[in-house]
């Protein structure tokens, strides 16, 4: 076996064994200004956050940020795609008013199908989609 070979299996398994990783969703959860604060009132913002990690563990990854600069549409989660829904040609979707357990359990069912590029979403969740500006878009990464 040559040098080249052994290199190209050892980066086969390498790959493989984070691929399950690497293939997820990321969903990002604006924690911020006013996502997740009192200017939501009746919602337990906690709560929210503590059921979609605990609903979607080990199929997305979920993370927290301060500010994504669109408070008019508080509470917003973006869902971005995994390399495969990328490649399908998925593209973050920006969601807001996420302010009730209905739209969360929407959120993770689409993801468990897939995501952006892989599965259409619940058709429910057009009435939360919105398209931010371009300078907030470029906050997600």
């Amino acid at each position: 076996m040559s040098k080249g070979s052994r290199r190209t299996a050892a980066a086969a398994s390498a790959a493989s064994a984070a691929s399950p990783r690497a293939e997820r969703c990321t969903v990002t959860v604006c924690r911020g200004c006013c996502c997740g604060t009192p200017k939501v009132p009746g919602l337990d913002h906690a709560a929210q956050l503590r059921d979609l990690r605990q609903a979607l563990d080990g199929r997305a990854a979920v993370r927290v940020t301060d500010c994504l600069d669109a408070c008019e549409h508080a509470n917003v989660v973006v869902v971005q795609p995994s390399p495969a829904g990328r490649a399908a040609g998925g593209r973050p979707v920006w969601l807001g008013l996420v302010n009730d357990p209905d739209a969360t359990a929407d959120i993770t069912s689409w993801i468990e199908q897939g995501g952006p590029g892989l599965a259409d979403p619940p058709g429910v969740l057009d009435l939360y989609g919105f398209t931010p500006s371009r300078r907030v878009r470029g906050q997600v990464g």
